[in-house]
């Protein structure tokens, strides 16, 4: 299989069917989307897969997928991927989350922090940084289209026209907007005890952070960042708040600059 072919596999865990795309070779990477649906199959996605094996797990309630009767927040999200990466027996695994994905995979780092070797967290929400009547992320179910198109891309042009959407396109987003509210409003955007946790995380961390996103500020990002020992934080110029959208060849380069060079030995060998 060459690295830019996708495959699809459906996995029941317990009460809870998944589907989980696949592409690429080369080490293991777990890759969370965020609220904006599957990303596996864009650009920066098949760079990515000519060094990487690819795994993304569509979470419950998006791309048409439903959502778990039992399911209410987050942490049923969290649990169902730590039963996914005992289903697949992923160990020694580079995890890799984007916005809600971000918030998802620092949750199941602080859980099965053994398991994963990296973390790549991108414009990752999950933490209160500011005081309690602080807005750190922008409230995107109050916000109206046109303050959030502002808020999430530095080139607007780049953000897709929903009026050359087919209904089932729309009614499919909607349905995102929905499972993204379960999962991330109460309380909104983070868990408070995230932050205690972060001491758990012991893997070689990059944070990724587009230097325009205007859902939150690059401030949040670095104070979210520092929680984490020995993180590295980097922003990506020329995007808001999905760099691997707007700049896929930069975000591309930054995410295997990291993961590849702490797979070489002392004689330069790829490990």
């Amino acid at each position: 299989m060459s690295g830019a072919e996708l495959r699809v596999e459906r996995i029941r865990l317990q009460a809870v069917e998944l589907e989980v795309r696949y592409q690429g070779r080369g080490p293991t990477m777990l890759v969370l989307h965020g609220g904006g649906g599957p990303i596996t199959s864009l650009p920066f996605a098949r760079a990515l897969a000519q060094s990487h094996s690819l795994v993304e797990p569509v979470h419950p309630g998006f791309a048409g997928s439903a959502i778990p009767g039992h399911f209410d927040g987050m942490e049923d999200l969290v649990y169902c991927y730590l039963d996914l990466m005992d289903a697949l027996d992923l160990q020694d695994v580079i995890v890799l989350g984007t916005s809600m994905g971000g918030w998802l995979a620092a949750e199941i780092a602080v859980r099965h922090a053994r398991r994963i070797r990296q973390l790549v967290l991108v414009n990752a929400v999950g933490v209160k940084v500011g005081g309690r009547d602080d807005r750190d992320i922008v409230d995107i179910f109050a916000s109206s289209s046109a303050r959030l198109l502002q808020c999430m891309w530095h080139d607007p042009a780049k953000a897709p026209d929903l009026t050359q959407m087919e209904e089932k396109q729309l009614q499919i987003m909607a349905a995102n907007r929905t499972a993204l509210a379960l999962y991330t409003w109460d309380p909104y955007m983070h868990n408070p005890k995230l932050p205690g946790r972060m001491l758990r995380i012991q893997c070689t961390t990059l944070y990724l952070w587009g230097g325009r996103d205007g859902l939150g500020s690059v401030d949040y990002g670095r104070a979210y960042s520092n929680m984490i020992a020995g993180a590295k934080f980097q922003t990506i110029p020329g995007a808001g708040h999905m760099p691997y959208i707007e700049q896929p060849e930069l975000f591309s380069q930054a995410v295997q600059a990291f993961t590849l060079a702490s797979q070489t030995n002392a004689s330069g060998e790829v490990v």
